[in-house]
């Protein structure tokens, strides 16, 4: 009787359908502990790659010879030789790249004879080359006289002339880029003139003499400024004894991390992430921050918002409230749905087909003529960027859209209509404004797979480094045409055409865990706005 009674139990539960319960349930557990695992994962690595590690000073021991090695322990690994036994291997970041090659070494555990954390040793971050990691031993100033790091007053004379050299290398961004950069398009605009019979010859060629003047003098302006920053050095020593001298022009930042605790690793921590998220890159994207990077991918995000939005709640009133109900329209549906299943790759090609060497090339013909055959708007750029990406997340609005649409009750529209109101008006006035919830919904999900893609934006303006922003303070301010940096290329770039693989990889981690904050705040906001709206309208229908 009792394994009749179980055989029933397990039949009445079947029947009730508690083993797919249990299913469904293991599977969202299961997708829930694999996301929140790679959050956590990008997490720390992100992270931690900000945190100050301690120098160490190895003293090794190899075939009988005696070396020093100074540097940040990155990794420890174990690897297999040839004779199949395992050997443990430490890697170290030694820095110093135009003294050593490389920055990065292993070294075998069994070569480690001492290993100590001496106070003295500094890690001086710099403009090229990557960091220098040595003794200090004086400052040299611009006269020649030299501040001895035993010296009261080297390291507060030091900060003082890295702050003043900040303020030198903002001013020659600014002759370089401003000054000097007006003074080029100045002459540009002088050669276009003659092309187009605007201007004589003789003309220009007076007017480009004064330009060309402003040109020299600013100029010298920047070599004097240059100059000035490149007497004063910084002189180091490292842990084989050789002298490096780091110019004032290059020198950024300095630290001590065997001197602080815990506050002063986590006030440097600090530092590093300000300069990630404000500073631009260098090094080949290796070294700086990625603010350009940023400022692109936001910037594209929210002008695809701004097109893919009105496009598809149009359709989407379209298919729902005024088109027949019949076999073409169906057919519409089928390919909307089928076009969310388009590698995004072929929209790439169609954008660069259509946009860039259909519209650009006509718009250029027509509006940009005299500077052909230079393309304005016939390549890539962060509008027809845009433009690409609307089109890959419409069927995405599209479907949020008919959804929200048909939700809506039918009582509700026949009240309005009954009221007087016309087709159009029942939509604007009741219809849309209680679909706005679910319109959002789908423009959410557009935003956070638009702001994750890279294959089209690598053929329709994405670059490796853009020497200016979309948007700046040159007239006319909005530069539609401009190429950009994203976020998602640049870890690509990172991860598979660094040219130094290992310097790149904290990088890589910080630069996803960033992407991701920033697609989270967005959606966040977004989801914000989305609730807000559905209270206003459950609380105007009561």
């Amino acid at each position: 009787m009792p394994a009749i009674k179980s055989s029933f139990t397990t039949d009445a539960r079947c029947r009730k359908g508690e083993p797919f319960v249990w299913l469904t349930a293991a599977g969202l557990t299961t997708g829930l502990v694999m996301t929140i695992a790679l959050l956590l994962f990008l997490l720390y690595q992100g992270l931690s790659s900000f945190w100050p590690n301690s120098i160490e000073v190895f003293s090794l021991q190899s075939d009988g010879t005696s070396s020093k090695l100074a540097g940040i322990v990155v990794d420890q690994r174990m690897r297999k030789t040839s004779s199949d036994t395992e050997l443990s291997e430490w890697q170290i970041y030694r820095g110093n790249k135009d003294l050593n090659g490389e920055a990065f070494l292993f070294i075998e555990e069994k070569n480690i004879v001492t290993s100590e954390n001496p106070s003295t040793y500094w890690l001086v971050e710099r403009l090229e080359y990557g960091n220098a990691i040595g003794e200090p031993v004086q400052y040299i100033n611009a006269d020649g006289s030299p501040i001895g790091v035993n010296d009261a007053s080297f390291e507060k004379h030091l900060r003082e002339r890295i702050q003043h050299a900040a303020g030198k290398r903002k001013l020659l961004l600014e002759i370089e880029r401003k000054k000097i950069g007006k003074v080029n398009r100045k002459l540009e605009e002088l050669a276009i003139a003659v092309k187009a019979k605007r201007m004589t010859a003789e003309s220009a060629d007076i007017e480009r003499a004064q330009w060309q003047q402003q040109y020299d003098a600013l100029a010298q302006e920047a070599r004097a400024v240059r100059e000035e920053i490149e007497k004063e050095s910084l002189q180091l020593r490292t842990v084989d004894d050789q002298e490096l001298r780091i110019p004032l022009a290059q020198l950024l930042h300095f630290y001590a991390p065997n001197q602080g605790g815990f506050f002063s690793k986590l006030s440097e921590a600090l530092h590093r992430i300000w300069n990630f998220i404000s500073e631009e890159p260098r090094e080949a994207n290796t070294e700086g921050g990625v603010f350009p990077a940023i400022f692109g991918t936001v910037i594209m995000t929210l002008l695809m918002s701004l097109f893919v939005t009105p496009l598809g709640v149009i359709a989407a009133i379209y298919l729902r409230e005024y088109a027949k109900q019949g076999f073409l329209v169906r057919a519409v549906r089928i390919s909307v749905n089928n076009l969310a299943g388009v590698p995004s790759i072929v929209f790439g090609v169609f954008g660069v087909a259509f946009f860039i060497y259909f519209i650009g090339s006509e718009i250029d013909a027509f509006f940009f003529s005299d500077k052909l055959p230079t393309p304005t708007y016939g390549t890539g750029g962060i509008f027809w960027a845009s433009l690409t990406l609307a089109l890959l997340t419409l069927p995405v609005v599209i479907v949020a859209t008919e959804e929200a649409i048909a939700a809506v009750p039918r009582g509700v529209r026949e009240a309005a209509l009954a009221c007087g109101a016309s087709k159009w008006q029942m939509i604007q006035r009741v219809v849309l404004p209680a679909s706005i919830p679910g319109i959002l919904t789908g423009i959410i999900l557009a935003m956070a797979r638009g702001a994750g893609e890279v294959a089209p934006l690598m053929l329709v303006g994405v670059v490796k480094l853009a020497p200016s922003l979309p948007l700046d303070d040159i007239s006319p301010f909005i530069h539609p045409e401009r190429k950009f940096m994203h976020l998602g290329f640049h870890i690509y770039d990172l991860g598979f055409q660094s040219p130094d693989a290992e310097a790149a990889k904290p990088m890589v981690y910080a630069t996803t865990l960033l992407l991701i904050l920033i697609v989270i705040v967005m959606n966040l906001a977004a989801i914000t706005l989305r609730n807000r709206i559905r209270k206003k309208f459950a609380s105007n229908t009561f």
